[in-house]
């Protein structure tokens, strides 16, 4: 009985709930996961972006977004090998929260620069075919993805207003782009996990009372299995 305890135990630590937070570039992911950094339970990873910042002295995402067409496969290269260290982080904590996801990266970023001719065909297949082994040998799968649904036009003002050197050159016409990819892979698409759509337009207090009203799924506490699609005010944007 007691090995039989312990077996469990071990398995709870090697498995921990892993929830995604989603959103448009200026949605306001790092904030949402920074509102969980006190929580005791919560093991919280935010993007890497210092990292694709300065790798060996080259700025990776100055370099994508001042040539799309020129950078979109090493970018989206890298940020894959990023994003499966993180999701196979082994941790004790009870949650695994993290700023995006392998499959955001798959079937979101890759599908639409694919789509958009900023990925020549075969450079599209060997990231699909890099995505199919990752899957097929590592449990990658997630328990919740946290949808933060913001208007491409909110979340171009936020990225005026925060100046970040690598998004100057970034256009309305882009944000619009990926707004639209999110909204076919998480609401209409079938897709890996349940997903809760929290208005992300709304002022910071306001979806911080969302985070609070929403914690129990968010933590994993409660059972969205039954109800795929959580949605607060959705509407088209």
């Amino acid at each position: 009985m007691e090995s039989h305890i312990k077996s469990i135990q071990e398995d709870a630590i090697v498995k921990p709930f892993r929830v995604s937070v989603e959103g448009n570039i200026g949605a306001g992911k790092s904030t949402f996961i920074k509102h969980f950094c006190t929580f005791p339970d919560v093991d919280i990873h935010m993007e890497p972006v210092s990292e694709w910042c300065s790798l060996r002295g080259h700025n990776l995402l100055e370099l994508l977004y001042k040539d799309l067409n020129r950078w979109n496969f090493m970018f989206q290269n890298y940020v894959q090998l990023s994003r499966l260290k993180t999701q196979m982080h082994k941790t004790k904590r009870r949650v695994l929260m993290f700023e995006r996801s392998l499959q955001n990266n798959r079937f979101c970023f890759v599908e639409m620069s694919h789509n958009n001719g900023q990925l020549l065909d075969v450079e599209y297949v060997v990231l699909c075919k890099l995505y199919d082994w990752i899957e097929q040998n590592f449990d990658i799968h997630l328990d919740l993805i946290v949808y933060l649904r913001s208007s491409p036009e909110v979340c171009y003002e936020r990225i005026q207003r925060r100046r970040r050197p690598e998004e100057i050159t970034m256009s309305l016409s882009y944000l619009k782009e990926l707004h639209e990819s999110y909204e076919e892979w998480l609401l209409q698409a079938q897709t890996p996990a349940p997903v809760l759509v929290i208005d992300a337009n709304k002022e910071l207090d306001e979806v911080r009372q969302l985070c609070f009203q929403n914690q129990s799924y968010i933590l994993g506490h409660s059972n969205m299995h039954l109800n795929p699609v959580m949605q607060s005010q959705l509407k088209k944007m």
